[in-house]
């Protein structure tokens, strides 16, 4: 009885088997009796265009930005804008208190009118006239300058001035004000950046795909960017920039450029999506495709049955699928109804 039991496990399991690779695998066999006929639908086979879509998460990254930091630690005077304000190229942005900067240029300039004074006796101790400086060999006003210190002053006068000129911050850019911490009657801290002002004319999305879409985009090629943010909506961007170097995850780093765009912000996180059309494809819709014993599988209608197919898939996206082996451009595809069939199943189209 045992025995019996087991015998009929295994034609049960043979009869529900999949395909085993390349036209079905021929008929399922029965018990003798007249199967039903399955309604299906199918379509002919026929190449046709493709739409692929990559898609990946990138952030948001300004194309210009300017850090603007002060040279001194003076205590800041005035600051004139804040985060969020729109500033142009000139304006000034925050001023320290500028007495001691003022005052070290006073002193600085009155040390190089001194040393100068020296220098001209030093020239007249060697014979020369100071009015008359181009007739002077080159060594001798060297040797002046050293002796009487003038060189060292005038250093010391174009930092002074350097200084005082860089106590009042203006912006080289056109841009938004952004990481603005400081404050008034503050000291300013000359080794941090007092704010950032970013450039939103011109945004780009950092982003990572594959290496093996790699071959699918190029320089120039248009992308979509959907910001999370869902009062910007879809934005165009062109791919600007490709790294020729493939990290340890296997993903190589892109570039595109969104033009145009004040609402996009320097470090939003993005969704990017890159559109290829691509033709001459064997494209099925996914309804097509069903699994059976961990297999991707095809049914066709070939003389009113169904005959099943091993497929092998290389490119989908939200509907449709790319079939890169295993069917032949004019078979009789079965796209709904599919799911309960096996091979050799009687079949006809619905009405």
């Amino acid at each position: 009885m045992r025995i019996y039991t087991v015998f009929c496990s295994l034609c049960v399991i043979a009869c529900l088997s999949a395909c085993t690779g390349g036209k079905g695998g021929g008929k399922v066999e029965g018990d003798g009796s007249l199967p039903a006929i399955r309604e299906v639908s199918a379509l002919p086979l026929a190449r046709q265009t493709f739409s692929h879509v990559l898609s990946s998460s990138g952030k948001v990254a300004a194309c210009a930005y300017a850090d603007l930091y002060f040279r001194t630690a003076e205590m800041i005077a005035h600051v004139w804008v804040k985060n969020g304000d729109r500033v142009h190229k000139g304006q000034k942005i925050a001023e320290l208190d500028l007495f001691q900067l003022k005052n070290a240029l006073v002193q600085s300039s009155n040390s190089l009118k001194q040393a100068e004074l020296e220098m001209q006796d030093v020239l007249i101790a060697q014979g020369y006239s100071p009015d008359r400086m181009e007739e002077i060999p080159a060594e001798i006003i060297q040797l002046a300058k050293v002796k009487s210190g003038y060189e060292q002053s005038m250093a010391q006068y174009e930092v002074a001035q350097y200084n005082l000129e860089n106590g009042t911050l203006i912006t080289p850019i056109n841009g938004v004000i952004a990481n603005l911490y400081g404050k008034e009657h503050n000291m300013a801290q000359a080794s941090q950046t007092f704010c950032r002002v970013i450039d939103t004319g011109t945004m780009e999305v950092d982003f990572k795909i594959l290496e093996s879409e790699l071959g699918m985009i190029g320089i120039g090629d248009e992308v979509e960017v959907v910001p999370y943010s869902a009062e910007i909506g879809k934005l165009q961007a062109r791919i600007s920039e490709i790294n020729p170097q493939v990290d340890d995850k296997g993903t190589v780093r892109i570039k595109a450029r969104v033009k145009g765009n004040s609402w996009l912000l320097d470090g939003m996180n993005v969704q990017v999506f890159v559109k290829q059309e691509l033709k001459n494809q064997l494209v099925i819709p996914k309804s097509a495709v069903v699994l059976r014993n961990g297999k991707q599988v095809v049914f066709t209608l070939e003389g009113g049955k169904a005959t099943c197919y091993d497929v092998h898939i290389a490119l989908e996206n939200a509907e449709e699928v790319v079939v890169a082996s295993g069917l032949e451009e004019g078979m009789q595809v079965i796209t709904a109804g599919n799911e309960n069939l096996l091979q050799g199943t009687p079949v006809k189209i619905r009405k």
